[in-house]
């Protein structure tokens, strides 16, 4: 799309879906998520994984077991027979009956809090002996990440901690060979967590469509004199957790450092940037506490022109040209011709995936040559950095899904097809943009954006 089509004009808002109900996984859901792990596991040789889990890098120990360790640490080991064992410290002990996939306990007090009791104490080489890891060829360790230097050893770098990592190699053979497995579960080329079925998307769904309620409340809440607090409790929601750290920020950020939401009170004149996430999806928004043009800085007078627009434009492209099938090097492409970073100061990844968590990994880079599938679930994110001029975004969350997957999500979750169709209905024909017929919107307020906040029916339309 030409960002000289782009016209802001008095559009209707998007529908939203304030009582959705959580989806579960499914219990065959857990059955296929291991399945896939041990079919990428004895495609590339592994004995066994042990993959890390605590708070913030808990996902890949949650594909499997449905459960993080919350304020603790754990691990979990799958053998390529299929068998598992979770390592738990004090207070996630119950939990490991309920796991999602049968586990072995095993009990470290090495994994509890400072201070706590360290009954059971034992070495964790012991521990790791005890489950045979001296006889193992070959062993992956799991933390939240992989790394993909151009210059260093991949496979050599771990995101484990040094205790655990040291007690590994302490337990393994001389001849065991430790690598970074990660890329079995987030790998854009074939990791098992990059492409969701049906169930996993009506469970991610839940986030995405929470994190436009919010964001839809909190632009429809800006007015000047309300606190940056005010404006987070609307970015919170049915007491889940938050994928990112909340965004309320207006005028100058990170003031002394500072991340949160004071109580400073919106300014009219200011820019203003709000940020929510949830399981499954973000919504960003980004612009002016004003009501039109004419209160734009004397210095940004061609704001729209310059940053605003252009960057819709480049939003409803992604949208238009995404299929399933293309390279992420393709996008990456398409993004610096209608969005070119010497321009407009962008520097990372125009679109990534996302699930338990924010940011998962991306098949979209320069050159890449990964492919775009079928399931993926995928936020659509560029960042324009322009100098002198305050920034625009409208991060939202999307899925890519072929026409099996389509027809199998309207069978067994038809509520939410009503939404991805009503969704898609907007962007159409309200917003006019030609949505790409892989694309299903999990969020309802993809692609809509007001650049000024004051301004309640003022948005951009192709």
């Amino acid at each position: 799309m030409d960002f000289k089509a782009v016209k802001l004009q008095e559009t209707v808002p998007p529908q939203a879906f304030p009582d959705v109900a959580p989806v579960p996984l499914a219990d065959a859901t857990l059955q296929e998520r291991k399945a896939k792990i041990l079919q990428r596991m004895a495609a590339e040789g592994f004995d066994a994984l042990i993959i890390y889990a605590d708070k913030e890098h808990g996902s890949n120990f949650e594909y499997l077991t449905g459960f993080i360790p919350r304020f603790e640490e754990g691990l979990l080991m799958l053998e390529k027979n299929g068998e598992a064992t979770a390592i738990l410290g004090n207070e996630n002990l119950k939990m490991a009956a309920h796991s999602r996939i049968p586990v072995t306990l095993r009990h470290s007090p090495y994994f509890s809090l400072p201070n706590q009791p360290m009954d059971n104490e034992k070495p964790l080489e012991a521990l790791f002996s005890e489950m045979g890891l001296p006889a193992m060829a070959r062993i992956g360790l799991v933390g939240w990440k992989m790394f993909t230097s151009a210059r260093g050893d991949n496979k050599q770098l771990f995101d484990l901690p040094a205790f655990i990592v040291d007690a590994v190699r302490s337990a393994a053979s001389a001849d065991t060979m430790l690598e970074n497995a990660a890329h079995l579960f987030i790998g854009g080329n074939n990791g098992a967590r990059t492409m969701n079925n049906a169930n996993e998307i009506a469970h991610y769904e839940y986030g995405a469509n929470l994190a436009s309620n919010c964001i839809l409340n909190a632009m429809n809440a800006v007015v000047p004199g309300i606190r940056e607090v005010e404006l987070g409790g609307y970015l919170t929601a049915e007491g889940q957790y938050n994928t990112v750290v909340t965004i309320a920020a207006a005028g100058q950020r990170f003031e002394k450092a500072n991340l949160y939401p004071t109580y400073k009170p919106v300014q009219r004149g200011q820019p203003l940037s709000m940020t929510t996430g949830f399981k499954g999806g973000l919504s960003s928004r980004t612009g002016f506490v004003i009501a039109d043009e004419s209160e734009l800085p004397d210095a940004q007078k061609d704001y729209l022109d310059r940053v605003a627009k252009p960057y819709f434009a480049a939003v409803a492209t992604w949208l238009e040209d995404i299929r399933i099938g293309m390279t992420g090097g393709e996008m990456y492409s398409l993004m610096e011709t209608v969005l070119p970073r010497a321009t407009f100061g962008w520097h990372l990844n125009p679109g990534h995936l996302s699930a338990d968590e924010e940011w998962m990994s991306s098949p979209i880079f320069e050159h890449s040559p990964q492919t775009l599938k079928s399931g993926m679930i995928l936020q659509i994110d560029i960042i324009p950095s322009v100098k002198g001029y305050t920034g625009t975004s409208a991060e939202e969350s999307i899925a890519l899904a072929d026409r099996a997957l389509q027809a199998e999500i309207a069978r067994l979750y038809p509520a939410l097809w009503a939404r991805i169709e009503t969704r898609r209905r907007y962007i159409k024909e309200v917003l006019k943009i030609n949505l790409s017929d892989d694309v299903i919107p999990l969020s309802s307020t993809v692609a809509y954006l007001r650049p000024f906040f004051l301004s309640k029916a003022l948005a951009f339309v192709g």
